[in-house]
């Protein structure tokens, strides 16, 4: 079901389309359920161009004549035996509504109706092919029937009799038998071509009415090649007994050729013409005036005689407004083409000798649509002018006819053009999350880790000095405060015997420190050492990193007498844990160092 739903949204036309939807809505008003049938499904199903449209209704379809001329469809014929009307809706869709009915024949070509369901009017057609319905009902919108398996011949490309006794009870079908292989190119099944070659032989066509004789005339004109149809029931031997003095020889073959070729570019501009009146003056260009009216008289559907008539008067009116000045501009022309009667623009383009006339349709054709691959979708997208925009299918209609008139050569015009149309910018986004701490440098794993030890280190000299002069009462406060200043004056200096003093990094020397401080015997050496080696660095080295460490050391020298004090006492015990109280100590020996330098 969901498939016929997309072939009836996707492969009619929106002409078509909206036929169908008012026989539904008149249909519906009536309390009629409504049914696509005939050739219409099939070629919705085979892929075949959709010429005409067949709906069904299952009640009495004369009762809608007047209700369907209302909402805009003509009539051109009716039918008061099969209960069918023939309309013309606007854009030349060609539609039929009949009823859903049995049909039985007491004798051949004599059909008797009565009122039935659907799946008994599609059982009384004539091939299986045409025997299936789609549903235009709510509630089974797109449901198929196929009571006869329909589907099969249509993929084996086959037409087979919906009975036995098909060409006997209506003659016709031999001849649409015909018409349907040269249109379709499909072949007859095995025992239906037994049949119809029988039929042939023992003259069922004798039995055919003149009403379908002209019916079946008709339906040649409305072929999409009805010179091919046309010779085709030559060689059966069937147009003899539908018009014996029209034959192909009396058709302009190479008028009907270009004719066809100019349907095709319509469509292909989206304009579906019914070029049926269009072909009738050149497949009968040869045939005499009395045998011409003769065969418009047989037609049965008058209305298309009318057609026929009014064809070239109608055109002339349109030839005159298409070169006024309502159609000056390019884009004006454009839109009197597309607004206008399918069949007149069809016909003013093949019969014109105009040389103007000729160039619009040549532009029309060729050079306009051009204008369509021009249009700034690029700046549009620069300018914020999306498709989700309200409006942006006609802003691109307008555009597309400004390029066409030439008015948006140059990309400053086209800014221009476009700037009403840009909205404003978005507002930047806003960020609710917290500024990000900024985290101090990283140090590389190999300095983080010397630093760390070098850290303890220096950690675990302060403590043992700390210490000691805790454990010594007889050294006054004054001369302990220079004692730890010296050593923290010391730490830089005692880089120099180590060979990464060129290095300049601070923390190795409190590593020396403490290596020294155990000694008392070569603690002066280690003294004095710094001192030479701190004035050698501080010229090589940048003011930033040795200056503070330079001025520390020197001015701490005098202070170097302290030491021997200290180290006439026993040395300090190296495995000496820190007391409790030595670290609310230490921040006052730093301070010792500023007392010094004043």
């Amino acid at each position: 079901m969901a498939d016929y739903i997309y072939l009836l949204q996707t492969r009619l036309t929106g002409a078509q389309q909206q036929a169908l939807a008012k026989v539904r809505d008149v249909a519906r008003a009536h309390g009629m359920t409504v049914f696509l049938v005939g050739g219409a499904v099939r070629d919705l199903t085979s892929g075949s161009p959709i010429r005409d449209l067949d709906v069904t209704v299952q009640g009495n379809a004369l009762k809608l004549k007047k209700d369907l001329q209302h909402a805009g469809a003509v009539l051109v014929g009716e039918s008061d035996l099969m209960q069918a009307l023939y309309f013309t809706f606007p854009g030349g869709i060609r539609l039929e509504v009949g009823s859903t009915l049995s049909v039985t024949y007491p004798k051949p070509g004599k059909p008797v109706v009565h009122a039935s369901t659907i799946l008994d009017d599609l059982r009384r057609r004539d091939f299986t092919a045409n025997a299936m319905a789609i549903s235009l009902n709510e509630g089974s919108y797109g449901l198929l029937m196929d009571p006869l398996n329909g589907v099969a011949d249509i993929d084996n490309r086959e037409l087979r009799l919906v009975s036995n006794y098909g060409f006997i009870e209506d003659p016709a079908r031999m001849i649409r038998a015909a018409r349907f292989g040269a249109r379709l190119g499909w072949h007859m099944e095995e025992k239906t071509q037994q049949r119809y070659d029988t039929g042939k032989a023992e003259g069922y066509i004798s039995a055919m009415d003149s009403a379908e004789r002209g019916y079946e005339t008709e339906e040649i004109f409305h072929e999409e090649d009805p010179l091919r149809v046309l010779r085709r029931l030559e060689s059966e031997g069937w147009n003899k007994f539908l018009f014996p003095a029209w034959t192909s020889a009396k058709a302009n073959e190479s008028e009907l050729t270009r004719l066809r070729d100019t349907v095709g570019q319509l469509e292909a501009m989206g304009i579906h013409p019914d070029p049926s009146a269009a072909y009738f003056p050149l497949l009968t260009a040869k045939l005499a005036p009395k045998d011409v009216a003769d065969l418009k008289a047989s037609f049965a559907r008058p209305g298309f005689v009318d057609q026929i008539a009014a064809l070239e008067g109608e055109t002339k009116n349109f030839a005159t407004q298409f070169t006024s000045k309502a159609a000056a501009a390019p884009s004006d022309a454009w839109k009197m083409l597309m607004s206008a009667v399918p069949e007149q623009v069809l016909w003013l383009a093949h019969s014109t000798k105009t040389a103007a006339i000729q160039a619009r349709f040549k532009a029309f054709f060729e050079e306009w649509p051009q204008a369509r691959q021009r249009i700034p979708y690029q700046l549009m997208q620069e300018m914020r002018i999306t498709p989700e925009l309200p409006g942006y299918d006609d802003l691109i209609g307008e555009l597309f006819f400004a390029i066409m008139d030439g008015k948006l050569d140059t990309p400053e015009t086209a800014r221009a053009y476009l700037e009403p149309y840009s909205p404003p910018a978005p507002p930047p986004p806003v960020n609710l999350r917290r500024r990000a701490v900024k985290k101090e440098a990283k140090v590389p794993k190999s300095r983080s880790k010397k630093v760390v030890a070098e850290s303890e280190d220096s950690s675990d000299v302060e403590s043992e000095t700390a210490t000691a002069a805790h454990k010594e009462p007889a050294v006054a406060p004054v001369k302990a405060k220079p004692v730890a200043a010296k050593a923290e004056t010391a730490k830089p200096a005692v880089k120099a015997p180590e060979k990464k003093v060129v290095a300049g990094k601070k923390v190795e020397a409190k590593a020396a420190v403490k290596k020294a401080a155990p000694k008392p015997a070569p603690a002066k050496k280690a003294v004095k050492a710094p001192a030479k080696a701190v004035k050698a660095p501080a010229k090589a080295i940048k003011p930033k990193t040795v200056k503070a460490p330079a001025k520390k050391a020197v001015k701490a020298a005098p202070a170097k007498k302290a030491a021997p004090k200290k180290n006439l006492k026993p040395a300090p015990k190296p495995k000496a844990k820190v007391p409790a109280k030595a670290k609310p100590k230490a921040p006052a020996k730093k301070k010792a160092p500023a007392k010094a330098r004043r």
